[in-house]
């Protein structure tokens, strides 16, 4: 596999640069494959600009810098405007479908909604819409195993949310999981 570049872009209290973290934990060390993770954010605690880059490969990563994500996760549309004109032609777009607004003369991309927020809100707590973003990137992506994926959130976040961060995951991976069987039976 050639590396693949991978954006996710939101605010700050979104918990962009764990799931940065968790995606390049799950392919360096649950998958054998190498990962670099660079990230961005403005100086406020909450609330401001906030990206994340994930370089993943089979060899080593030589340049740990995106220019051209073919993967983008936008889970704030000012994120998701301020980064589109840079996806590679090919890119995947997975977005929290009730906060980021595609446009449909932009980049073309493979894009893929989900409900993030509102899953988060059903399992009692808002703050899990990074995880269930998570799952439903492992789902419509295929990149890094499930698995991986799985137990790097379970290692990744606070001791004694593991549970709740666990079921975010498994809710986006079978939401991403049901919308891919549905596109699938269209072709």
């Amino acid at each position: 596999m050639a590396a693949t570049e991978i954006r996710i872009t939101g605010f700050g209290g979104q918990g962009v640069i764990l799931c940065g973290y968790i995606i390049g934990k799950a392919a360096s060390i649950y998958h054998d494959q190498h990962a670099t993770l660079t990230q961005s954010f403005g100086p406020e605690a909450r609330g401001s600009a906030c990206s994340a880059q994930v370089v993943v490969s089979d060899s080593r990563v030589l340049y740990p810098y995106v220019t051209s994500p073919g993967i983008m996760l936008a889970l704030s549309n000012d994120g998701y405007l301020t980064h589109k004109d840079t996806m590679a032609e090919d890119c995947i777009l997975v977005y929290e479908k009730d906060l980021v607004k595609p446009e449909k003369d932009g980049p073309k991309a493979k894009a893929f909604g989900v409900p993030a927020t509102r899953i988060a809100e059903e399992l009692g707590r808002k703050i899990v819409l990074n995880i269930v973003m998570l799952g439903f990137f492992g789902a419509v992506t295929d990149l890094v195993p499930a698995e991986a994926l799985r137990k790097s959130v379970e290692t990744s976040v606070p001791a004694g949310t593991e549970e709740l961060n666990l079921k975010a995951f498994d809710k986006g991976y079978e939401y991403g999981v049901h919308l891919k069987e549905k596109v699938e039976l269209k072709v």
